[in-house]
């Protein structure tokens, strides 16, 4: 009776944590959004050229956080003739690999366990190498033959009077309210908006390094008579359930983010492995377009419709010519282990890394994109 009372309490424990973890990612993004949003209205208006367009997704969508935001963005400037649908489709693809930041930044979370750490830093990274082996592949394919564009834009005629549906996710349900109230009394407190977004980019991150402590040190101890073995041997061989389970709780969601950030401390912790998570992840890849589509043909916008068509296209398209060959799909999961080796033993290259990839070789590229 006792040893149930304390599971019990466990798990209690675990989904106040999540919570926590929910409203640190949430508050993260705020503060992001806080930060970002105007200047990445700023600079998506500057592209014609699709390079630039790419490096604007990338540098827009890991400032404010969220590919919806940038895919909101972009339908806004395309509405109002600023932008044509081509120039715009680089810039999804761009912020394709700028949302997978969120995760990436969560695996910092781990960084004074090396195990852990080791294990995070993977299971985050894994999305980031899909993502850029798909923009490797298809970029160029939608240079040379406007693949994307002309797919979209022709399902877009065949669905654009289909009536959508809008989707209220539970979990932003959840946690506005909390995050609602932290935002109000930071801003109340410190006088400017400029002030408070540092101090809820910095509260954020208290509260997302002290849930990830926690989670990983309940979950270890609560899963009991090798569960995890059973879990990761279940994905493992059907890892379409696994594609699967991540599409449908990411189309609940509404978020990617929050489908492959849930993930890193369940690798963490060593509940999952790598190879286990990465279809998971794939699934979420997908399942934020679906979501995507169905809210734009609530709109009825022809172009909102073109551009959620090309991101899921883009998506699917990734997905279908990397995942089902083992040569292939192993590629992002070795290079994503062979970081986390690299990053456990020397973790400035994880900042390294992040710092990079997301803000200052694609910022350095717009520069030189500009001046030549």
């Amino acid at each position: 009776m006792k040893k149930k009372i304390e599971i019990i309490y466990k798990i209690l424990a675990v989904a106040a944590l999540l919570y926590l973890f929910l409203v640190s990612i949430s508050l993260m993004g705020a503060a992001f959004k806080g930060f970002g949003k105007g200047f990445a209205e700023n600079l998506i208006r500057i592209t014609s050229n699709p390079f630039i367009g790419l490096f604007i997704g990338i540098l827009a969508t890991s400032l404010v956080q969220s590919s919806s935001t940038t895919t909101s963005v972009v339908v806004g400037i395309v509405g109002a003739g600023g932008l044509t649908v081509g120039n715009a489709i680089p810039i999804i693809i761009g912020a394709n690999i700028g949302t997978t930041v969120t995760n990436t930044l969560v695996s910092l979370g781990h960084v004074s366990r090396r195990d852990e750490f080791r294990r995070a830093i993977s299971a985050a990274t894994v999305h980031d190498f899909f993502n850029l082996i798909c923009v490797s592949i298809l970029f160029p394919i939608e240079l040379a033959t406007g693949y994307l564009e002309k797919t979209a834009t022709y399902m877009s005629t065949i669905f654009s009077g289909v009536g959508g549906i809008k989707f209220v996710s539970p979990i932003k349900l959840a946690v506005t309210p909390a995050v609602g109230l932290i935002q109000k009394v930071v801003i109340m407190l410190s006088g400017s908006k400029l002030a408070a977004y540092i101090i809820m980019a910095v509260l954020s991150l208290v509260i997302l390094f002290f849930a990830l402590y926690f989670i990983v040190k309940v979950m270890k101890s609560l899963v009991v008579n090798r569960a995890e073995i059973v879990l990761d041997n279940v994905i493992r061989k059907s890892p379409i359930l696994g594609l699967f389970a991540g599409l449908a709780f990411t189309i609940v969601v509404q978020s990617s983010s929050i489908t492959t950030s849930l993930l890193i401390p369940l690798v963490a912790a060593g509940i999952l492995t790598v190879e286990a998570a990465f279809p998971i992840t794939i699934g979420a890849n997908i399942g934020t377009t679906t979501t995507a589509i169905l809210a734009s043909f609530a709109t009825g916008n022809v172009s909102a419709i073109t551009i959620a068509f090309a991101h899921f296209l883009f998506n699917l398209t990734g997905t279908v010519c990397i995942y089902p060959i083992r040569l292939f799909r192993m590629v992002p999961i070795s290079l994503a282990k062979a970081f986390g080796n690299l990053a456990a033993t020397k973790r400035r290259y994880a900042f390294i890394y992040v710092l990079g990839v997301f803000f200052i070789i694609p910022t350095l590229l717009i520069i030189i994109s500009k001046l030549f």
